[in-house]
């Protein structure tokens, strides 16, 4: 089913504009000098599927800058990262806990206790896996908040 577009009086059909006849009583092709100009021309909604398409953004980034794209792909494509918490004997525990929970995003209760329990008990736990710029952010943090912590390739065995 086609979709007629209404120009004035002359109700047209998609073939009709980009392949006239030779017999037709009123040429579109003389009403418009392209058919760019043509293509954004709104279409009524007449029928089932019948809509306006908008024309699609192309974002441009200078040189120097990625796009968000570029961005969000170089981070599923960097190798993953341990962020690794170490046992120390200066901080209490719940400080652990609480500054864990501050600093990892999604960091329950119960996983920021088995951490620091593990931490505790074996000298070191892995706090999360991540890419490199997330685990240096993050260690980053926790060095800031005053615990022992440090990052490592996760290639080789979890």
């Amino acid at each position: 089913m086609d979709t007629a577009i209404r120009c004035g009086r002359v109700g047209l059909f998609p073939n009709q504009i980009f392949h006239p006849t030779p017999g037709d009583r009123y040429p579109p092709y003389n009403q418009w000098t392209s058919r760019s100009t043509l293509m954004a021309m709104p279409i009524s909604g007449l029928g089932k599927g019948a809509g306006v398409l908008d024309k699609p953004v192309i974002e441009k980034t200078s040189p120097g800058r990625e796009s968000e794209f570029d961005l969000r792909k170089s981070k599923k494509m960097s190798p993953p990262y341990r962020v690794m918490l170490h046992n120390d004997n200066f901080n209490k525990r719940e400080y652990v806990v609480q500054v864990l929970m501050k600093v990892i995003p999604g960091m329950t209760l119960d996983n920021a206790v088995n951490i620091m329990q593990e931490a505790h008990i074996n000298g070191l736990a892995v706090v999360i896996i991540c890419a490199q710029a997330d685990a240096e952010e993050h260690c980053t943090q926790l060095r800031g908040n005053g615990l022992l912590s440090s990052i490592e390739p996760a290639s080789g065995g979890c």
